[in-house]
């Protein structure tokens, strides 16, 4: 895949960072070099190598290097800590690490005699430090090798071909790990290819595109959605360090943004910008968003707003990204009965259905577990047989979400399974609630969780943000949703909080709340 873009489009543009760019020839200039300092510090094919960075340039080039050394490439969550990174490590058995100098501080104390780190700069290619990028310092870390050197070092030699196949571990992604520890969903390279294409064609992608890079690159939706497209196609990858609203309109405004993908909470985030209106974002007209059901209320305050229409998706890190997209120019029907919008239909390959508790298949509108066979599926969790056995019975990804088939065939995600609340007997599914309070005018983002209640086992509660300069107060939102839903669904209690917690990519944690 990368060899072809290489050879059709060696002088086009790749990543666009700030004020630097580099080309494909670029690219694939570095990311040899780099491959061969891997192989002269012992990384064969196999091995795996960690990547602990945010949206920088060197990600990009990392990944190449890693596939053409015949290595895994093991991506890290910058938000992640000493206990997570250690058990990470641990489970994957890296030898080799990429970070940034910035993150160094949280590898320093797990890193081992066996590990060898090599360490860059969110400042290696930007000239201008602005942005995110302002109040950023070099500093180079004693025992660590710098990244940039070693690619001087090897620069202009070219690394052995690996001996890889379609079938082997391209990526280890590991799993936010909500209902126990992390684990590594082993990405192989035609799941890789297949997902790359899938982008291309859904959303769809040519080479004038330019993507807005605005998923985080170590989550499987920035590796695939992001990476993998731009290297397929080859087109433009637009990135700017880490997600920052005002950024993000001037990479828009600067870039001639054309396509993106992201969680809703970023979209929440920039429509709440000041600087974002639909002149600053007249070029996107690509827009999709998946990762947690979407609520057709914002759906319609981008359309309104900014002049986005944000289309579903539906995958995830066992997917290799998207198994079911909105197709282009459809609009994604709104069940009348949930009111959730749909989250498309199968891609090109891909047979989902929906099951029930015995793993039987249910009919059009009964909601049961979502299963998925395709291309796209993991072969399963690097070092867990247990764990595969149980999620992918006969390679069928067992997803643990909750939705339903309509009539043409059209699937919505209703909810995880796990975060169903049973209030008196009845099932409440938090999306529900949640699609209600975003309705509210003041609300900025909701989320909903099952409390114990002495009476009714579980009782509903909401967690809501408000936007700025808004105000609204519990009685008010709790009065707002009694009016509109059944009286065993709307929350008995209301917090209002500054800032919901997300994990990096941007999902709302709603574990966290319920702690």
């Amino acid at each position: 895949m990368w060899r072809d873009a290489v050879r059709r489009a060696p002088d086009r543009t790749l990543i666009e960072y700030f004020d630097a760019t580099l080309t494909v020839a670029e690219v694939d200039r570095r990311s040899d070099a780099l491959a061969c300092a891997l192989a002269e510090l012992g990384v064969r094919g196999g091995d795996r190598v960690v990547v602990h960075m945010q949206n920088v340039p060197q990600f990009v080039v990392a990944l190449l290097a890693i596939w053409k050394a015949g290595a895994i490439a093991v991506t890290a969550s910058p938000m992640l800590r000493e206990k997570e990174l250690a058990a990470l490590l641990a489970d994957c058995g890296a030898a080799v690490i990429l970070t940034l100098e910035s993150l160094y501080e949280w590898i320093e104390p797990v890193r081992g005699a066996e590990h060898t780190v090599i360490t860059t700069s969110e400042l290696e290619l930007a000239r201008e430090a602005r942005g995110p990028l302002a109040g950023v310092r070099r500093r180079r870390h004693e025992g660590t090798r710098d990244l940039s050197e070693l690619i001087a070092a090897f620069d202009g030699r070219t690394p052995a071909t690996p001996r890889l196949r379609a079938r082997d571990v391209a990526m280890l992604v590991y799993t936010s790990g909500t209902t126990g520890p992390a684990k590594g969903a082993m990405n192989t390279h035609a799941n890789v290819v297949f997902s790359a294409q899938t982008f291309r064609d859904w959303f769809p992608l040519a080479a004038e595109d330019r993507i807005l890079g605005i998923a985080p690159l170590f989550h499987v939706t920035g590796l695939i959605g992001h990476i993998a497209a731009c290297l397929l196609v080859p087109c433009r990858l637009l990135l700017g360090y880490r997600f920052d609203a005002a950024e993000t309109v001037r990479m828009v405004e600067r870039g001639g943004a054309t396509a993106t993908i992201a969680a809703i909470t970023a979209f929440i985030a920039l429509l709440e910008e000041p600087e974002a209106d639909r002149d600053s974002f007249r070029t996107l007209r690509k827009v999709i968003s998946g990762g947690a059901p979407i609520p057709p209320a914002v759906v319609e305050r981008a359309r309104r707003a900014l002049g986005v229409e944000i289309r579903p998706i539906y995958g995830l890190t066992e997917t290799t990204s998207p198994s079911h997209c909105t197709p282009p120019g459809v609009d994604p029907p709104v069940d009348p009965r949930s009111g959730a919008l749909a989250a498309g239909v199968p891609v090109s390959s891909t047979h989902s259905r929906i099951l029930d508790d015995d793993s039987a298949p249910l009919a059009p509108r009964e909601v049961g577990e979502i299963a998925i066979a395709g291309p796209q599926v993991v072969p399963g969790y690097w070092g867990k047989p247990d764990e595969t056995a149980h999620a992918l019975p006969g390679g069928e990804l067992r997803t643990g979400d909750l939705g339903f088939i309509d009539e043409r065939g059209w699937f919505y995600v209703i909810d995880r399974k796990k975060d169903q609340i049973n209030a008196s007997g009845y099932k409440v599914w938090p999306r529900e609630v949640e699609d209600e309070l975003y309705g509210h005018e003041a609300v900025r983002e909701a989320a909903v969780v099952g409390v114990p209640d002495s009476y009714r086992g579980e009782t509903v509660k909401a967690f809501v943000s408000l936007k700025p300069d808004a105000a609204a107060s519990p009685e008010e939102l709790i009065d707002f949703c009694r009016a509109r839903m059944a009286a065993y669904k709307y929350p008995r209690e209301v917090e209002i909080i500054d800032e919901l917690p997300k994990n990096a990519a941007g999902k709302i944690l709603r574990r966290e709340l319920r702690e």
